[in-house]
């Protein structure tokens, strides 16, 4: 027996390969699927089985692709329906992989199609359990995402996430590993724990969602303060129902080099979104006017997918030697209209003498000096609702990240106000730093280090939101 968990940080995405006797499964493949062949490659095995959790929302999965290049069999469970071929498993229903038998459990409520796959060693002992979002570490999937047409409320589906947890995981054995589809940070759950893999003993114990006396408990602990899903959710989703442009094909027309002359075309054609995903510090020392930075050091294609349309082409200003990672992690997340990039990176703009624009950053220190003698300083502070609740600048303004996008976000916002814009530690603020300015908005100061050093220096006034905490 052979299992390797690869995990893409970027999305907090945990896929699996096992093996068995040279005959192997995929469990929830990424997009791009050359490190599972590789890896099959270099075990001498064969690729047998690909068996999908569900309807990935957050990323888009190499289910077709991978087995178009495998001869896999794709496997979902019951209630699933889809535009391409694929095995439709009944709840219960085993499959052999050498001497190892895998079972399908259909756990609807994080969606209808939900099922986790339990393996069992080659004496029929249980060993493991690919839970999906059905169970992560110190968390459950979020009960939200019924599909356009279900007429399923969100309480509805934690009723049945309960239902599906208490008769199909909590059975199985204490030992059993649990291995999720997803660790911290992603947004598939409220607040997943920071492992990627744990026991159903340890769950049962630490869990908060597992320690509810009944399901009306339950639907309260698992809907209580869940914000909104990111809003290309169900675009993915669809996406992985309905099937997709094979990966090379996108990346034969990402990876064209522009040159200056035909990068500037694109970009005055009026449907095209200029992305640059330099590191944040090297963006606000320079960067083409009108550019969207999302920095490949952060969540890039999270943030990517929340910020960016999917009805535009994109070009790109990347480090040199990054324009393939950049349009791979963009096709992770459903885009598709990759239009090339900038050949030569900035420097090629800067150097042939184009406009620059850049944002201007301040210490903390700066900020606490200037509040007290500035009328017309305004402090913007883009994190989440509930990181803004549990403390922020007396006064401050909150405009999350992922809410700039709405055209009424920034109606209230002045170009005649001096705003400072902050984070939790920076990433962020120049995300936002940049769709203001490309709303014309340039009065703006990014304030270095965020929030953590607007604490550690604790000389600005700070305040919370106790009604929003409640």
């Amino acid at each position: 027996m052979y299992i390797q968990q690869l995990y893409t940080g970027c999305l907090s995405e945990a896929a699996y390969y096992i093996e068995s006797e040279g005959k192997a499964a995929i469990i929830d493949p990424m997009r791009d699927i050359e490190e599972y062949l590789k890896l099959a490659q270099k075990r001498n095995a064969s690729i047998q089985y690909i068996f999908e959790t569900h309807f990935h929302a957050d990323f888009v999965s190499g289910h077709i692709d991978l087995s178009k290049a495998t001869g896999a069999t794709i496997v979902y469970g019951p209630d699933t329906k889809a535009a391409f071929s694929f095995h439709l498993a009944k709840d219960g229903e085993t499959f052999k992989l050498g001497k190892l038998t895998l079972q399908a459990l259909h756990t609807p409520g994080h969606t209808l199609e939900s099922t986790c796959y339990l393996l069992l060693d080659e004496n029929g002992k249980q060993h493991a359990v690919f839970t999906g979002d059905t169970l992560f570490v110190g968390d459950v999937g979020r009960p939200d995402l019924a599909q356009k047409g279900d007429s399923l409320t969100m309480n509805d589906l934690a009723g049945m996430l309960y239902d599906s947890l208490q008769s199909k995981i909590a059975p199985l054995n204490d030992d059993v590993i649990v291995y999720p589809a997803h660790g911290p940070g992603s947004s598939c759950g409220k607040n997943l724990g920071p492992q990627t893999k744990s026991t159903v003993g340890e769950e049962k114990k630490n869990n908060y969602a597992l320690q509810a006396a009944t399901r009306e408990e339950f639907i309260k602990a698992v809907t209580d303060n869940l914000e909104a899903p990111p809003q290309y959710f169900p675009i993915n989703a669809k996406i992985n129902k309905e099937g997709y442009e094979h990966l090379d094909r996108i990346m034969e027309k990402a990876l064209q080099p522009l040159s200056l002359a035909t990068f500037k075309e694109k970009l005055d054609d009026g449907n095209t979104i200029l992305l640059d995903s330099r590191n944040g510090n090297d963006f606000i020392n320079g960067f083409v006017p009108g550019s969207i930075n999302i920095g490949l050091e952060g969540r890039f294609a999270e943030w990517a997918g929340s910020l960016l349309p999917f009805d535009k082409n994109i070009v790109l200003v990347t480090e040199p030697g990054k324009e393939r990672e950049t349009a791979v992690r963009l096709a992770r997340v459903g885009f598709e209209k990759i239009d090339g990039y900038l050949d030569g990176g900035y420097g090629a703009w800067k150097n042939a003498g184009e406009p620059e624009d850049m944002i201007i950053e301040v210490e903390a220190d700066e900020l606490a000096m200037d509040l007290p003698f500035d009328n017309n300083l305004v402090v913007i502070d883009v994190r989440r609702e509930v990181e803004f609740a549990e403390g922020h600048v007396k006064n401050a303004v909150n405009l999350p990240l992922d809410e700039l996008t709405d055209p009424g976000s920034m109606a209230n916002v002045k170009d005649t106000d001096n705003l400072y814009l902050h984070c939790e530690s920076g990433y962020r603020s120049i995300i936002a730093a940049s769709l203001f300015k490309r709303q014309g908005i340039h009065n703006l100061y990014n304030v270095q280090g965020g929030w953590n050093k607007i604490k550690e220096q604790g000389k600005i006034e700070t305040e919370k939101s106790e009604s929003v905490l409640n």
